[in-house]
């Protein structure tokens, strides 16, 4: 596939998910708890109804490749190509009104994330990246359509970062000790923000985003964007962050090595 039909194609998934979203947000839309009793983990008409017509498209316009979604599960996860969603990142953060959510969509070829975006109908934005660059695009200040390169920060050390995780209490069994450790050192830690979190990291704005118990469609579309921006995202091993799990992103090596060795001490 060339790398201009991915991205003109993602861009054609991502508006037609967000119109499948927005008449959503902000109303009184019923959310069901699919965590069986465990941690509430709601879902929504609009999450089933983005994914529903996303895989749509794929299938129409790509019919041998794989998809693996978060509210309707896997087909062909073993092919070639194979398309990773999750309609609504944040679902929790969408039920409370708050737009700190977005659509992720990454492509993997034979296995390897190499095209990724997370885009927020409500605030029109794209965070979109192949690996090698990321671009924003949004609302500029005269109220046009803006686009620009996506850069992380240099950040030398734990103690002069800046920290994010969704919320401490969702992180996975055995890790939240790790995690403090990495908290009690940094210059500022912030709760919130799911895939938005790995965006603003992209976007020079945080230093580090650490957390656990993630699947595949949580995190394989922002991988190629905050590699593109030139930041480093691995699981707490320091191996590949596609599987999921325990993941550590960082905007500058020198802070990731430093936190990844707290959180293994």
């Amino acid at each position: 596939m060339k790398p201009v039909e991915i991205a003109d194609f993602v861009d054609s998934l991502a508006s037609a998910a967000g119109a499948a979203i927005l008449p959503f947000f902000r109303t009184s839309i019923h959310a069901v708890d699919k965590s069986e009793g465990g941690v509430f983990d709601p879902v929504t008409e609009a999450d089933r109804g983005a994914e529903t017509v996303m895989r749509r498209m794929i299938k129409d316009a790509f019919p041998a490749h794989g998809i693996v979604g978060e509210e309707f599960g896997a087909e062909r996860p073993d092919a070639e190509y194979v398309w990773i969603l999750d309609p609504i990142d944040g679902t929790k953060s969408f039920i409370s009104g708050l737009p700190v959510w977005g659509t992720l969509i990454g492509l993997s070829h034979n296995g390897a994330p190499t095209y990724g975006m997370m885009h927020q109908p409500f605030t029109r934005e794209m965070f979109s990246g192949d690996c090698e660059a990321a671009r924003w695009r949004g609302p500029g200040a005269d109220g046009k359509q803006a686009s620009r390169k996506l850069k992380t920060r240099p950040c030398g050390s734990v103690g002069a970062a800046t920290l994010m995780t969704t919320h401490p209490a969702l992180l996975a069994e055995g890790t939240r000790e790790p995690f403090e450790r990495v908290e009690q050192g940094v210059r500022l830690s912030r709760y919130g923000g799911d895939c938005y979190a790995y965006c603003m990291l992209a976007a020079g704005h945080v230093d580090l985003v650490i957390e656990s118990g993630l699947k595949p469609y949580d995190i394989v579309g922002l991988i190629p964007v905050v590699e593109g921006a030139g930041g480093i995202i691995t699981n707490w091993k320091g191996e590949s962050a596609a599987s999921g799990g325990a993941i550590i992103a960082a905007g500058d090596r020198k802070v990731h090595a430093e936190a990844l060795e707290l959180l293994n001490r």
